[in-house]
C-alpha cells in the first residue's frame, strides 16, 4: 500500500506536495520523494525514511516547479530498498516521464521477461518500473494514447500520477482497486490517495477518480478521458482501505471511514452477549469500532492501552521481526484501567495474529482478569495480490486455522469477527467491494501467483 498525489499550478508546489504526502504517512513509512517539472527538466529527490527526515527544507528549495508528484511507499512488489524509490524518473526519444504507482500488477513476471528479452535493463525490483517502460516505449508525444496503450498491456490494482511536459496525468484502473481523488484549490488542481491531502491544502473535493479514467490536466484546464469506449468493469474498491488503510477523515467513493468503522462495531456488538466490564480499543484504528460497540452495548468506553505515537503502524513494517517489536514499542496497556477487569478488546482486523497475541499477553500481564477479543472484519484467509502485503497465505493466520484455534493462539477468552454480511451493512450495501481477501474471489485472473 503507498500513497500519492500530484498538484497542478501556477507557482512552485514542493511545500505542498511535501504537505500533502505528509497526510499520506500513513500509507508507507519507508521511502518517500517528490518530482517537479522545472522547465524542460524533471527535478527529484527521494529517499529511504519519512518525509519529514527525506525531504528537507534544503532539499525542498532545490525543486522548482509548478507541476509535481510525490509518493510514500511501503514495499509490496519488491523490496525494501533505496533504488525502489519512487516516484521514477526516465527519458525517452528525449521525452521525460515520472511515475508513481498505489497498488501491483498480476502480469508483472511476464511482462518484465518480456522486456528483458526485448533488451529492457531494470534499476529496481518493483512492478513500477514495467508501467513506465512500457510508457515511455509508446510514448510519441500523446500521453493520454500512451497511457490507453499501456493499460492494454498491465492487469492489476494501479492508481497512477504522470508528470509528463504535456503536464499531470491520474490514472486509476478499470476496477478501481486504489483510491483516487480529485480536488481543486482556486485555478490550482490536487489528485490524491485521500481527501485528506486535499483538505490539508485548503482545496475543495470534486469526486472520485473513476475506474479506467485518464485525467489530464494543464495550465488550470482538465480533460477526462476514458480508457475505452464504452468499456465498463465492475468496480471493485479495496474493501481494506474502509476497514483500516484509509485515515478516518478519508471519503473514498462517497462511503466516510470513519462512519462505516463506527457502523461496524455497532452492527457486531448487537448479537454480542458477553459480560464484560469495560470496551478498550486498539488506537488508532480500532478505536471508531470500539465507539459503535460501546454506544450499541452500553459497555463503558476506556484507555486501556497508551499508545507510542512516534511509532508507526506495525502491520506495514517489511519484516515479521520489525512487526514484533513494532508491537511492543508502540501500545503499552494502562494497569490502574485493566487490572481485575473483564474487557472486550476492539480491533478492526487479525491478519497475520502478531499484533493479537502480544497485545492480550500484555493486557492479563497487566492484571486483566478476562480479554475477550471483537474484530470488525471478517476474518482473512486470502492473499491480497492488489496492493497489501500479504503475498503468501501461509502468513495468514485465518487461512488454515478456525475461529476457535486462532482463539487458541492468539489466547484470547473469546474472540468473534463481523462477518462478510455486516461489513456490507455498514457500507449500506453497495456492491462496489473487491473483498478477495476474506471470499477468495478474485476480480482478476492470476498471472504470475502463488500460494
Amino acid at each position: 500500500m503507498c500513497g500519492i498525489i500530484g498538484i497542478c499550478s501556477n507557482k512552485d508546489i514542493s511545500k505542498d506536495l511535501y504537505y500533502g504526502l505528509y497526510s499520506l504517512q500513513h500509507r508507507g513509512q519507508e521511502s518517500c520523494g517528490i518530482s517537479v517539472l522545472n522547465d524542460d527538466k524533471i527535478d527529484y529527490h527521494r529517499g529511504m525514511g519519512l518525509v519529514s527526515d527525506v525531504l528537507k527544507k534544503e532539499e525542498l528549495e532545490k525543486l522548482s516547479g509548478n507541476i509535481g508528484i510525490g509518493h510514500v511507499r511501503y514495499s509490496t512488489a519488491g523490496g525494501s530498498h533505496i533504488s525502489n524509490c519512487q516516484p521514477l524518473v526516465g527519458v525517452c526519444r528525449g521525452r521525460k516521464l515520472s511515475l508513481a504507482h498505489n497498488g501491483n500488477l498480476v502480469n508483472n513476471g511476464y511482462l518484465r521477461q518480456t522486456l528483458e528479452e526485448e533488451g529492457f535493463m531494470f534499476q529496481t525490483s518493483i512492478d513500477s518500473e514495467v508501467i513506465l517502460y512500457i510508457l515511455a516505449r509508446y510514448y510519441k508525444g500523446d500521453i493520454v494514447e500512451s497511457i490507453k496503450i499501456t493499460m492494454d498491456h498491465i492487469k492489476g490494482a494501479y492508481s497512477l500520477v504522470v508528470l509528463s511536459e504535456e503536464g499531470l496525468v491520474a490514472v486509476r484502473d478499470p476496477h478501481g482497486f486504489r483510491p483516487l481523488v480529485l480536488g481543486k484549490r482556486g485555478d490550482e488542481y490536487i489528485v490524491s490517495s485521500e481527501s485528506c491531502s486535499i483538505d490539508i491544502l485548503g482545496g475543495e473535493i470534486i469526486r472520485d477518480i473513476e475506474p479506467g479514467e485518464i485525467v489530464l490536466i494543464k495550465d488550470g484546464k482538465l480533460k477526462s478521458y476514458n480508457y475505452r469506449n464504452n468499456y465498463k468493469e465492475v468496480k471493485k474498491t479495496c474493501i481494506f482501505e474502509h476497514i483500516y488503510f484509509a485515515r478516518n477523515d478519508a471519503v473514498i467513493d462517497n462511503i466516510n471511514a470513519y462512519e462505516f468503522r463506527v457502523k461496524s462495531g455497532e452492527i457486531l456488538a448487537r448479537e454480542d452477549n458477553i459480560d464484560v466490564d469495560i470496551v478498550v480499543p486498539v488506537p488508532d484504528s480500532g478505536i471508531p469500532g470500539a465507539l459503535g460497540y460501546s454506544k450499541e452495548s452500553k459497555v463503558l468506553l476506556k484507555e486501556g492501552l497508551v499508545k507510542n505515537r512516534y511509532v508507526g503502524r506495525t502491520f506495514i513494517k517489511p519484516t515479521q521481526n520489525e512487526r514484533e517489536i513494532g508491537v511492543k514499542l508502540k501500545l503499552n496497556p494502562l494497569t490502574s484501567v485493566v487490572k481485575g477487569k473483564s474487557i472486550v478488546l476492539i480491533d478492526d482486523s487479525i491478519v497475520r495474529g502478531t499484533t493479537s497475541r502480544r497485545l492480550i499477553e500484555s493486557l492479563k500481564k497487566a492484571g486483566a482478569k478476562e480479554v475477550h477479543l471483537r474484530i470488525t472484519s471478517p476474518p482473512v484467509k486470502y492473499s491480497c495480490y492488489f496492493g497489501i502485503d500479504t503475498p503468501r497465505r501461509s502468513q495468514l493466520i485465518a487461512s488454515q486455522n478456525s475461529v476457535e484455534d486462532i482463539r487458541k493462539e492468539i489466547g484470547a477468552t473469546s474472540l468473534k469477527f463481523l462477518p462478510i454480511e455486516g461489513l456490507l451493512e455498514a457500507a449500506d450495501f453497495k456492491n462496489i467491494f473487491c473483498m478477495a481477501c476474506f471470499d477468495g474471489k478474485y476480480p482478476i485472473k492470476l498471472m504470475d501467483k502463488e500460494d
